[in-house]
């Protein structure tokens, strides 16, 4: 970015040590010479390990607790599609963007592409980008602070919680949401006149979708430290925005879509403000994360002995790298909280809680910041060795589940990287059904656990709530489908059918599915509802859904697709298939 600042005068080396000119630097005093090398490094240990060793400790931690989620075999299957030649969606033939993390799906592709397994480069991969962020994390704060001799604060709340030892790995795009926020911040405390931490910054809606809010923020506090012209202003946003902007029209020209596929089954713009409280309560109250609340603010409040006490003046600008991570952490937790929170104990809460965390990561060394982090290290130990969830392996009365826990149980294996799920009959036997339809060689539409219809469409067809184990089981030239709707864009487009799990409420119908992929219908559907559906299918929006996801991608369903886009991501219709044959029909 270009500043009308000259070089002294950017607020960011305020926060370092700069070098003066070499005219200007001093002779060394009479007796400093080699000799005083090793006291120099031995000044810079206590720097490197208030850094490194958390970054240890939470490799070590996530290490212990290694696993895979059923959701990262989401991302596994669109990985080997594109390996196998057939884009990035989940069954071929059909462009559907399950993936929500689109920046993590292509690392895992380009790990792919050298010879690494998908799943192994996703749960170690996963691993080594939450060290890094916890390194990055502990040198940025050290930098804010001028180098000086520091102890760790906030690192050690997050060392404390289990949550952030099992999303240390899981295979999801957390590791990465770690890595990007704590570089991100880095280099807006480090250089934030450079347009390599513009484009940093940018990358946030890549990662996540809603980590959209943190590089909005980010932006917001680069501008306040370097005020550029106007001609800066745009190169920032050029930088920032040219990869986000880029995929979006790619997005919306391939897939037909503004979003990854499972917002819009989660209703991301809707609001479930009572259900994200239940969330927060569900994360915040187990392990009194009260208690190191309390240590932390002391240790920031304008005291005497505080952070920020004995600074006289220290303006916005000096303020704004400790700012702008706390404003972007309480969005993230009210974004969450507004959405109705997740499914997962915990996981959608950790970034924030890192944002909120980065300017405290660590602190120097006063009586009032070294008091903090004993209590705070004293509630980590109580935390990491007797507090946990009250339902533990379980899913809990909210829906809300300890998801490690819960596939460690299934496929009774402490370290469920590769699922068998074992001690889960339910879903060996399906793998048995999909795995008789594939050997069969006829077409076989199988619906979950109610069984097969010969039939279908062509190939293997199966629809299964766990999408991510379909996923895996059903292959590459099959079509694996969820009634949920987070890989099947007819299900996703579906109305809500009641309060059931936070992104598990909608559920399509099997006569839609009969419909839409079988030629017999089953014993058990209504022969009256699957005519009602097939006629839906070729009316109105559904059958612009279907051209949009399934026909051929010329350069005019490409175009067609972009100005479409709005219109088709906010699309839904009735789940009963009289009422949307009514409605779309006429």
């Amino acid at each position: 970015m270009t500043s009308t600042h000259s070089p002294a005068r950017l607020p960011y080396l305020s926060y370092g040590r700069s070098r003066p000119p070499s005219s200007s630097v001093p002779s060394p005093p009479p007796g400093s010479g080699p000799g005083t090398a090793w006291a120099d490094r031995l000044r810079v240990v206590p720097r490197v390990a208030v850094w490194g060793v958390p970054a240890l400790l939470i490799a070590y931690a996530g290490f212990r607790r290694r696993w895979m989620s059923d959701d990262a075999y989401i991302y596994v299957r669109t990985v080997r599609q594109v390996l196998a030649g057939n884009g990035p969606v989940f069954n071929a033939g059909e462009r559907v963007e399950s993936s929500t993390g689109t920046l993590w799906q292509w690392l895992l592709v380009a790990a792919g592409a050298v010879g690494v397994d998908p799943a192994t480069a996703a749960v170690y991969g996963g691993l080594l980008l939450t060290a890094a962020g916890f390194a990055l994390a502990g040198i940025g704060a050290l930098r804010t602070y001028g180098g000086r001799v520091a102890v760790p604060l906030g690192s050690l709340v997050l060392l404390g919680l289990p949550p952030v030892w099992d999303f240390a790995t899981s295979g999801l795009e957390t590791g990465l949401a770690t890595c990007w926020i704590a570089g991100a911040w880095l280099a807006l405390t480090t250089r934030p006149a450079s347009l390599v931490t513009s484009l940093v910054i940018g990358l946030g809606p890549l990662v996540r979708p809603d980590l959209g809010l943190v590089t909005v923020v980010f932006l917001g506090a680069q501008w306040l430290l370097v005020r550029p012209s106007w001609r800066g202003v745009f190169a920032g946003a050029g930088a920032a925005g040219a990869l986000p902007v880029a995929y979006e029209v790619f997005r919306a020209g391939y897939y037909g879509h503004l979003v990854p596929l499972p917002a819009v089954t989660k209703e991301a713009s809707q609001s479930l403000w009572g259900r994200g409280l239940i969330y927060l309560g569900d994360f915040a109250h187990p392990y009194l994360l009260w208690v190191p609340a309390l240590f932390v603010a002391a240790a920031v409040l304008p005291t005497r002995g505080g952070l920020y006490g004995g600074r006289r003046g220290p303006g916005v600008v000096r303020l704004v790298p400790a700012l702008a991570p706390v404003v972007a952490g309480l969005l993230c937790w009210l974004y969450v909280v507004k959405v109705g929170g997740d499914f997962m104990h915990g996981r959608m809460l950790l970034p924030g809680l890192l944002l909120m965390l980065l300017p405290v990561f660590v602190v120097p060394v006063t009586r009032v910041g070294t008091l903090a982090a004993v209590g705070v290290g004293l509630w980590a130990v109580v935390c990491a060795g007797w507090l946990r969830m009250p339902y533990g392996g379980q899913i809990g009365p909210a829906g809300i589940a300890d998801e490690r826990g819960v596939y460690v149980r299934h496929n009774a294996d402490p370290h469920p990287v590769r699922h068998t799920f074992a001690g889960a009959p339910h879903h060996v036997r399906y793998a048995r059904q999909v795995a008789a339809a594939r050997r069969s060689g006829a077409p076989v539409l199988v619906l979950g656990k109610e069984g097969r219809v010969r039939g279908s469409s062509g190939g293997v067809t199966a629809s299964y709530v766990v999408l991510g184990f379909n996923g895996w089981v059903v292959p590459l030239d099959g079509a694996a489908l969820d009634p949920i709707g987070l890989a099947y864009p007819l299900a996703a487009h579906s109305e809500r059918v009641g309060a059931g799990r936070v992104g598990h409420d909608k559920h399509l119908p099997a006569a839609w599915l009969a419909a839409d992929r079988g030629v017999g219908v089953p014993a058990w559907v209504s022969p009256a509802e699957v005519g009602a559906a097939r006629r839906a299918l070729r009316c109105g929006a559904l059958a612009e859904l279907g051209a949009a996801v399934r026909g051929p991608l010329t350069a005019g369903r490409f175009l067609r697709n972009v100005a479409g886009a709005w219109e088709r991501t906010s699309f839904r219709f009735p789940n009963e298939p009289g009422r949307a044959e009514r409605e779309l029909c006429g």
